[in-house]
């Protein structure tokens, strides 16, 4: 029986990263893949599943819950990543809910994972997601105020493990991802959350270990 194109493309994009790694110089296991799941069917997420991956990124709270709640506990080795917008009034449902939030960018949102941690003891491992392009019509703190809101995130119990970027779509990307290194670097930061389907390659170059591949895995939504 022929495979799925998502299971496809999925072990297509999985020889990319291993392949880049390789020369680059870099081990092996130093960036892993986050499929980016949001909005997809279950159909086309299946095959990947069934193909082992376990780790999967999601834009919206309620619709991560309502799709992976009736079948997280078949996966107990499943990691599940809010990667997009976290309003405070879904704080709660994240902290229980997800293993990574990786859009932390403002001192509300902190605040409330904080707060909800303590509740839950339960403490999702946090990423501050920077507007490295400064684009009006991006989330993420600016790059001039990175340093004192991870200050400021600290300062409530939470060690951010990881920063993230989406960069701009129009010009090189590499500048961009070589200043979210730097700034984790100078920040004591050692996880670097940046590159998608078009850009992933480079992202791997400036030191990248995580990248997120939605449309180049499951197609377009």
């Amino acid at each position: 029986m022929s495979s799925s194109p998502s299971a496809e493309n999925y072990a297509r994009i999985v020889k990319g990263l291993h392949k880049t790694l390789k020369l680059t110089g870099r081990a092996d296991g130093s960036a892993c893949l986050t499929a980016v799941s949001k909005n997809q069917p279950w159909e086309v997420i299946r095959p990947v599943l069934e193909a082992g991956h376990r780790r999967f990124g999601e834009n919206r709270v309620q619709e991560a819950m309502e799709r992976w709640g009736p079948v997280k506990d078949q996966y107990p080795d499943l990691t599940l990543c809010l990667i997009g917008p976290l309003q405070s009034n879904k704080a709660a449902d994240a902290v229980a809910f997800f293993d990574v939030v990786e859009s932390v960018d403002r001192e509300k949102i902190a605040r409330a994972i904080a707060d909800e941690a303590q509740k839950q003891g339960r403490a999702p491992r946090v990423y501050v997601q920077v507007n490295i392009g400064e684009e009006p019509q991006k989330a993420g703190i600016l790059p001039a105020e990175t340093d004192r809101f991870i200050a400021t995130v600290r300062g409530y119990g939470l060690e951010p493990c990881g920063l993230m970027c989406i960069p701009p779509v129009e010009g090189p990307r590499g500048p961009y991802f070589a200043l979210l290194r730097k700034m984790a670097e100078r920040n004591g930061i050692g996880h670097l959350s940046m590159g998608m389907s078009d850009d992933f390659e480079t992202a791997l170059r400036f030191g990248s270990n995580e990248i997120r591949v939605g449309t180049a895995i499951f197609g377009s939504r």
